[in-house]
């Protein structure tokens, strides 16, 4: 599959550099929207917006629901008015609040006024809920029944709509409020007798979604009881959406990424073809974060300096500490962040783990303090110099674990993404504490 998606790409890049459009519009048109969305997804932003322009107008609203966030802000700046409103048509209500939220606002208005009044009204209530809800992730397009209906009601119901929302394994059963009672699966509905009652057969032990919970906590949710739909419904208990996996697909997905662009600080740099001075700008950020921690550290060794210019073997031994303190430190941050994400540590299990952290430390600083003070010895023919490197990296390896593990939390507290700035603040306390416990040790005993 990996080899077919360069072969598109190297066969489009090449139908634009021989300036064939005929071959660059039949390659892009011919593909699955989602295909397509990674061909634009893979070009420099000249060609990306070539090949927009070949993409035909009836799948352009396909094709702009797959791709990430901001290369369709990107593509919907170039577009008019008409053409936005054209895309729009046909979409799915929680696909076409992702696009609108995306809009320039001058367009904003005129899309959703071109809908009929039930979808701007559905479409107000998705665009109502932050975009990282359950309420903002949502379908609002549900198929909603009264418990007191038989089944053979419900499918001459069903055959007389003549479709059903993409990916619905079951439909919701409610009461004369609109309050969520139960699931009526579509497979219980063709294999139980016709004249049963819908309340006697529907499912009650999927609990609905509130709104405002975080879609983070509803993918933890799907994923840990295998569901397939989820009711959601708004403070007073009412139905107003569903969330299906496929939507929880796209929220893990996006988990996923963002996780992995904040370890490097690059939050949301989803447009790896971005220009020059926009990618620059994000990234000038961090590198300046960084650069300002590296000085902090600086100005700890500058302290020892009388020390260093005595006895130059601890200028060369300082990077084993700080090294050895940065991983281990790196590792019981990683685990945290993990087990934050995934609702694994809370506040009834942290006094426990923070102690296994803790031995963890201490374990692997009393083995490898041994380890680097013989290699000292061995190497440098000094066993005052392997004692000190030896008890700075027992040190060194305690605190990297109680930073490890108190960052994650404190900076949760704060409101601050741990996985964005953990990192950054690990590194500045793991070099700190590594450069002052070993040049202090080594002031206080060898001279």
């Amino acid at each position: 599959m990996e080899s077919e998606k360069k072969s598109h790409l190297a066969n489009l890049r090449e139908a634009l550099a021989n300036n064939e459009p005929g071959e660059a519009r039949q390659i892009v048109n011919a593909l699955h929207p989602a295909e397509t969305a990674l061909l634009l997804e893979s070009l420099p932003v000249p060609e990306r917006e070539a090949v927009w322009d070949l993409v035909d107008d009836k799948i352009e609203g396909e094709i702009l629901v797959e791709l990430n966030d901001e290369v369709r802000q990107g593509l919907l700046k170039e577009m008019d008015t008409e053409a936005v409103v054209a895309a729009a048509e046909g979409m799915e209500l929680d696909d076409l609040a992702d696009v609108v939220a995306d809009l320039p606002d001058r367009m904003t208005d005129t899309v959703i006024e071109s809908l009929s009044a039930e979808d701007r009204e559905q479409l107000k209530s998705v665009l109502a809920y932050p975009e990282d809800s359950a309420g903002g992730i949502m379908d609002p397009d549900v198929i909603s029944i009264r418990s007191d209906v038989t089944l053979d009601v419900v499918m001459r119901y069903l055959r007389r709509s003549g479709d059903l929302p993409d990916g619905t394994p079951a439909i919701f059963i409610i009461d004369r409020d609109n309050k969520f009672l139960g699931l009526l699966y579509l497979t219980k509905l063709v294999t139980h007798d016709p004249q049963a009652m819908a309340g006697d057969v529907m499912d009650t032990s999927v609990n609905p979604i509130p709104a405002h919970q975080a879609a983070t906590e509803v993918a933890l949710e799907f994923q840990s009881r295998d569901l397939y739909s989820a009711a959601v419904v708004d403070e007073d208990g009412t139905l107003i959406g569903q969330i299906t996996a496929d939507d929880v697909m796209d929220v893990i997905q996006e988990q996923a990424d963002h996780h992995i662009l904040s370890m490097a600080g690059l939050d949301g740099e989803d447009d790896m073809f971005a220009p020059v001075v926009s990618s620059a700008k994000r990234r000038a950020i961090w590198l300046g974060v960084n650069l300002a921690t590296a000085f902090m550290a600086a100005a700890v060794v500058a302290i020892f300096k009388p020390t260093i210019e005595k006895i130059v073997i601890l200028a060369v031994l300082m990077p084993v500490v700080a090294s050895m303190g940065g991983i281990a430190g790196s590792q019981t941050l990683t685990l945290m962040i993990r087990g934050l994400a995934l609702g694994r540590v809370q506040n009834s299990n942290a006094r426990w783990l923070l102690a296994k952290e803790i031995l963890v430390g201490a374990l692997n600083g009393l083995i490898w303090a041994v380890v680097v003070a013989i290699i000292t010895v061995l190497f440098f023919s000094t066993w005052q110099v392997g004692l000190v490197i030896g008890a700075a990296l027992m040190i060194s390896l305690l605190t990297a674990a109680l930073a490890g593990f108190s960052i994650p939390l404190i900076l949760r507290k704060l409101k601050i993404d741990p996985a964005l700035a953990g990192t950054v603040i690990l590194t500045t306390l793991t070099d700190i504490i590594g450069f002052a416990t070993f040049l202090g040790l080594g002031t206080y005993f060898l001279l």
